[in-house]
């Protein structure tokens, strides 16, 4: 059982500021900090660290050798990482004093898969690994239809969410991750009971993981449903920028460990919270066991 990671991988540029630069405003930044990045790393990183095996695919650029040897560092496999003469996606992120953030991504070599490597990609997967995706490179489309083809089921992180994610076959995807917005703007809704029912109505196959912020996390799938309610950090949080990407990495991990639905959004909620009180994209994702000393029975959303 593996993951197989075809995804996105960026140097993030970070410039912290008191509030996000408004239109026609020039502002000195704070500080300026170069990290690794990009939603497939730091989803694979989340995911080794939980003790999974991750294999990541994709393409990093000239400028952007050091993304693979992190991804090693962190023990992530990087067999079928292709190396290319361009320059690697990289972000300009801007994370205000109270931990928010704000992202303008550049594609770069992230945007550069062929369908022939994406075949060769998946000869090396079987139907009991997982295949995850972001919208952060080309032909997710391509992948989604194909890994479907050959029963290796899809995990779908539908973010950045524009036309080219709503153009994807969301239907053939077995564990949809979405936030509330993402999930609004899929199905429409102005609850997030409403946003849940709607998704479930439109992908009654997959198994829907949606997270609402503060409120913590709803999943529905044919079999059952439930939510779990956030951990207690608000005065505690530095940056959210890698919240998701940890929170998806542990949940897709403890899936593949025989975890019970309920403990593996326990754990991702727990490894969640973590990282929003360190600063950083991947270095901010906790280790296993730092994870185990933070689990706690959160008890379900309230009023959502």
């Amino acid at each position: 059982m593996k993951i197989m990671n075809i995804g996105s991988l960026n140097i993030d540029y970070v410039y912290r500021v008191d509030d996000f630069v408004r239109p026609g405003e020039t502002k000195a930044s704070k500080s300026r900090s170069v990290f690794a990045g990009g939603k497939g790393l730091n989803q694979s990183i989340a995911a080794a660290r939980a003790g999974i095996s991750v294999f990541h695919a994709g393409a990093v650029g000239y400028d952007g050798t050091f993304l693979k040897t992190i991804l090693e560092q962190s023990g992530v496999r990087t067999d079928y990482l292709q190396e290319i003469d361009a320059t690697s996606g990289h972000t300009i992120i801007q994370v205000t004093d109270n931990g928010q953030n704000s992202i303008l991504l550049y594609g770069g070599s992230n945007q550069s898969l062929t369908k022939a490597y994406i075949d060769r990609v998946l000869s090396a997967c079987t139907g009991k690994d997982i295949v995850l995706l972001q919208n952060e490179t080309n032909l997710t489309d391509y992948i989604i239809s194909s890994a479907y083809d050959h029963g290796v089921p899809v995990a779908f992180n539908v973010s950045p969410l524009d036309g080219k994610a709503l153009g994807c076959p969301i239907e053939k995807v077995k564990y949809i991750i979405v936030n509330e917005l993402e999930g609004k703007a899929l199905v429409g809704g102005e609850t997030y009971r409403e946003i849940l029912a709607n998704l479930s109505r439109k992908y009654p196959d997959s198994d829907i993981v949606m997270t609402v912020g503060k409120c913590g996390v709803l999943y529905w799938s044919r079999e059952q449903s439930l939510s779990v309610k956030a951990a207690p950090v608000e005065d505690k949080i530095r940056d959210t920028t890698a919240a998701g990407d940890t929170f998806l990495g542990y949940y897709l991990a403890s899936i593949l460990q025989k975890r019970g639905v309920k403990e593996a959004l326990v754990r991702a909620s727990a490894a969640s919270a973590l990282a929003i009180q360190r600063e950083g994209a991947a270095p901010s994702i906790p280790l296993a066991g730092e994870v185990d000393q933070e689990i706690i029975d959160l008890g379900p959303c309230e009023n959502w």
